[in-house]
């Protein structure tokens, strides 16, 4: 089987890298030249563990290949991904452009019989959308199928995720469809469920919207630990033990961020608008992310006074380690208050690069020493293992205050508070 992926980001690389694995020839294709240049040199253009050594291995084995020429590369397949991005609209909805263009360009070059798979996360009916864009450009009517196989990757652990599913999705208008996808995956341990395209398309905003939930309940749960002096990682640990909650995003911290779950709650929740219903628990918990992060503020700023004229060191500065993401970053939305309230923010992050908007207020440290010489406080923003192992009892003596503010609450507090350093951690004193 030829297959093709368009998109060649996040998604579409990692997507491209597990089908060849699986021992198909998979083509990659993007407009980006200079990306795809990158590509055929085994360089990935953003930072997941484990991508480049795959790359290089598929890239030698002759099973992947890339290419900017859309005509050829799509008359060649026999299966079609579309892995392009959906961002958001100011009003929440997805900007399905991409996806439209994509179809589109499908449509003009059919010359058989071809599997589109839509892999991008995308709102409810877009598959039949997708179905009528491609018809709509067909020079020559072709037969085709359009299913919708949405994706589960957590960045960070991507790879790992789509070489070792816990579940395929798979929604298809004919059984001979969803058989095809079926023999595809035909290699993958893991229950594959076959169902309508609507019904695959919400599944995907389900899941995340449900783990953005959980987040924002411990979230909210850890502002009434603050009041009532209890250790929000306990009860965390006390109802995780139920099997029936689990303990898996039941860490209490400064809120979600990313490329993932902002996008799809918002996105679920314009569809609901759209049909006249109301996620009343999902609006909270939208709200209740939004403000979480200026609970550290606070207990900051309790502790400093103001933060005008004094040195923060931010550490972190992805939305969740071993990735380079900054997209609704918290650590980003901390920088920029910090800013605003005139601090001098020295940040630090193991991959992460700072926005050019905060490129001129914020110092970007090559190390965590720099960033904390002289500091008044430190924020620990994302949890990347070096923070974890950091020499506290060096950087003590170079800090202008041992302060730190904890917002993932991963560090020993205890271990911290006898070293001489004040302490504070989200729901945690």
């Amino acid at each position: 089987m030829n297959i093709l992926v368009i998109g060649t980001g996040y998604v579409g690389t990692t997507t491209a890298l597990v089908l060849a694995e699986m021992g198909w020839n998979v083509t990659g294709l993007d407009t980006d030249v200079g990306k795809i240049e990158r590509l055929r040199q085994g360089l990935p253009h953003f930072y997941e563990p484990g991508v480049e050594p795959m790359l290089r291995k598929q890239l030698d084995s002759g099973r992947l290949r890339f290419t900017a020429h859309t005509r050829e590369a799509i008359e060649a397949a026999d299966t079609i991904f579309i892995c392009v991005g959906t961002p958001p609209l100011p009003d929440g909805s997805a900007d399905l452009r991409y996806i439209k263009q994509v179809a589109e360009d499908i449509g003009r070059n059919l010359n058989a019989y071809k599997l589109v798979v839509i892999k991008s996360t995308v709102p409810v009916g877009t598959q039949r959308r997708v179905a009528e864009w491609v018809g709509a450009a067909q020079t020559e009517p072709k037969q085709f199928d359009v299913v919708s196989n949405p994706e589960f990757l957590r960045e960070g652990k991507a790879l790992y995720d789509a070489l070792h599913p816990d579940r395929i999705i798979i929604g298809a208008d004919t059984v001979s469809a969803g058989q095809r996808m079926k023999n595809m995956y035909h290699s993958m341990d893991c229950p594959i469920l076959v169902t309508t395209p609507k019904t695959a398309e919400l599944i995907k905003y389900a899941a995340n919207s449900f783990l953005a939930t959980k987040i924002s309940y411990i979230n909210e749960l850890s502002r009434l630990c603050d009041k009532l002096g209890i250790n929000v990682k306990e009860v965390a640990q006390g109802i995780g033990l139920d099997p029936r909650i689990g303990t898996s995003f039941l860490q209490a911290g400064i809120g979600y961020g990313g490329s993932c779950f902002p996008k799809d709650v918002a996105s679920l929740l314009h569809t609901a608008h759209e049909h006249g219903s109301e996620l009343k628990l999902l609006e909270e918990v939208v709200a209740v992310n939004r403000t979480q992060y200026m609970h550290l503020l606070e207990k900051a700023r309790a502790r400093l006074g103001d933060f005008s004229g004094k040195k923060v060191a931010l550490l972190g500065l992805a939305f969740k380690p071993d990735t380079d993401d900054i997209r609704e970053s918290i650590a980003i939305r901390i920088a920029e208050r910090l800013v605003d309230e005139r601090a001098y923010v020295a940040a630090h992050d193991p991959a992460a690069v700072l926005p050019a908007e905060l490129c001129a207020s914020v110092a970007q440290c090559s190390s965590v020493e720099q960033a904390m010489q002289d500091a008044h406080a430190v924020f620990l923003c994302t949890e990347w293992d070096e923070y974890l192992s950091i020499d506290w009892a060096a950087v003590k003596h170079s800090m202008h205050q041992p302060n730190i503010f904890d917002g993932r609450n991963v560090l020993d507090a205890g271990k911290l508070t006898t070293m001489g350093f004040f302490y504070q951690g989200v729901g945690y004193r």
